[in-house]
């Protein structure tokens, strides 16, 4: 007779994995305000103000909502669901959309037509391009006041023809942002080239640039004055994704799948780092101390935490696999702190008080997609539904989602990497849906930040950092989760938004 296999003796760990609202923050000691606590992280060596990242997801981040949020001191992760050269084209906007100095401006030749200048300006969001020759040498600068008053007869004449090029105002290489600033005033323009003792354009400094440097001092700026952006990749493409989008400037790369602890993406980490040792490389995602240490020992300067806790993800259901937020952010976060790598909580967040909860379990940064995906600047459609405005959101495991490119997110076996076979037979592990239109970007994460802010000073916490180590969490019933809502009572319309899930 042979032997009868029976269970893993390691089935069941002995402990209960509790997710936020099982939980809620002790009130603790405080001699600090909620105004003068500090929001500031640090991500695999990039320096945020805000700890936020947003979802790599196609009804979250493409370029506007990316620089948006890296304006106000947190980065985008653009998503790639995207040609490798769309995606690359989207990171190139959010780079070129703020600078200290524009070190490689768009410039046309002399030969350009104005029809030619009119598509570059509008492409790149421009109001103005610099004319060079052959030599790189400035010979005039092109802009929406020369141009303001052509008609379409005159688009395919040359830009010599309209250009300015008496009293060019320049200066040299080397010009500090107050000496350009000071230019910039004195003669009363808005463009400054840079060029070196040849003459030849080196750089391009705007009035705009230095505006919004004025406007937003907290943004969060890459050592040449641009804006920081994150971009995701898979496994099957990982290395032609990586080159285009770090020849576009990405800060950050996400190796982005719903299980990272295998050996796929364990090897896409190590080959990513290997090759661009200077971009910083996230792995994940993974719940376990396991997963942490195999994405680290790959070269993972950043990990990211959570496996079905998405508002739309149904993998636990469809998989019956996954692990509560709370407890995997815990989990991941000891090894995390041990291992000297920063930990991401990515999915399960539908509040500023589920922010509060991931901090004191140990994350250093959250990702937020349902949060994020009813802002202005989210791609998702605007419908108006039973009178009210909603966006369009869906799971990057959803039917929709998996029809695209980024169908390997979510890989199972069905279809092979690299071929298309079985191509549209896949098991979707999300859905597709709508969150309520929330208003602009800056106005939501108002709101987010007010509510972390609030939170930190009920628990004592200064920073993070005491936040993390300082802060005690209390288990709560069914009971005790009802108390935490408004309850009792009939809640204006106005305020019907005040809800959890």
């Amino acid at each position: 007779m042979s032997a009868v296999s029976g269970p893993n003796q390691a089935l069941f760990a002995g402990f209960e994995s509790l997710t936020f609202d099982d939980v809620l923050v002790v009130p603790g000691w405080s001699d600090v305000l909620p105004s003068d606590v500090t929001t500031g992280t640090t991500i695999g060596g990039i320096d945020l103000a805000l700890p936020f990242m947003s979802a790599a997801m196609d009804t979250v981040t493409e370029a506007p909502l990316a620089i948006a949020l890296a304006r106000e001191g947190g980065i985008g992760i653009v998503h790639r669901n995207l040609s490798i050269l769309e995606q690359a084209q989207h990171v190139d906007r959010v780079k070129r959309s703020q600078a200290g100095m524009i070190t490689a401006p768009v410039s046309l030749g002399p030969a350009a037509t104005l029809a030619d200048a009119e598509e570059i300006m509008s492409r790149h969001s421009i109001s103005g391009v610099p004319i060079t020759d052959e030599g790189e040498r400035l010979v005039g600068i092109l802009t929406n006041r020369d141009i303001r008053f052509c008609t379409t007869a005159e688009y395919d004449r040359p830009v010599t023809e309209f250009m300015t090029t008496e009293n060019l105002i320049t200066a040299p290489v080397g010009t500090s942002l107050d000496q350009a600033v000071e230019v910039l005033h004195r003669y009363r323009i808005e463009k400054l080239p840079l060029v070196d003792d040849e003459g030849r354009l080196r750089g391009l400094i705007t009035v705009k640039d230095i505006r919004k440097r004025i406007e937003k001092p907290h943004a969060s700026l890459d050592d040449e004055g641009r804006l920081r952006v994150g971009a995701a990749i898979g496994v099957a493409d990982a290395m032609d994704r990586a080159e285009a989008l770090a020849d576009a400037g990405v800060d950050m790369l996400v190796v982005d799948t719903a299980h990272g602890h295998t050996r796929g993406v364990v090897d896409t980490v190590g080959n990513v780092k290997h090759k661009w040792p200077e971009i910083v490389v996230v792995g994940g995602n993974v719940v376990t101390r396991d997963g942490v240490e195999a994405l680290v020992a790959a070269g993972a300067d950043v990990v990211k935490v959570g496996v079905g806790a998405g508002s739309i993800c149904t993998t636990r259901i469809v998989a019956g696999a996954g692990m509560p937020q709370l407890t995997a952010i815990y989990e991941c976060a000891l090894a995390g702190a041990e291992l000297g790598v920063p930990i991401v909580a990515d999915g399960g967040i539908v509040t500023s008080g589920d922010i509060v909860k991931a901090f004191a379990a140990g994350a250093d940064a959250v990702m937020l997609g349902n949060a994020l995906a009813g802002v202005d600047e989210a791609p998702g459609e605007l419908e108006l539904v039973d009178g009210s405005m909603w966006k369009t959101y869906r799971g990057m495991g959803s039917a929709g989602a998996m029809r695209g490119r980024a169908i390997d997110r979510y890989a199972t076996g069905q279809v092979a990497p690299g071929s298309t076979a079985g191509a549209g037979k896949h098991v979707p592990e999300g859905v597709e849906a709508r969150v309520r239109y929330s208003g602009s970007l800056a106005e939501l994460i108002g709101q987010l930040v007010g509510g972390l802010r609030a939170g930190m000073g009920y628990a004592g916490a200064a920073s993070l950092e005491e936040l993390r180590t300082k802060t005690r969490l209390t288990k709560v019933t069914g009971a005790g989760l009802r108390e935490s809502h408004p309850h009792d009572v009939v809640v204006h319309q106005g305020d019907a938004d005040f809800h959890h899930g």
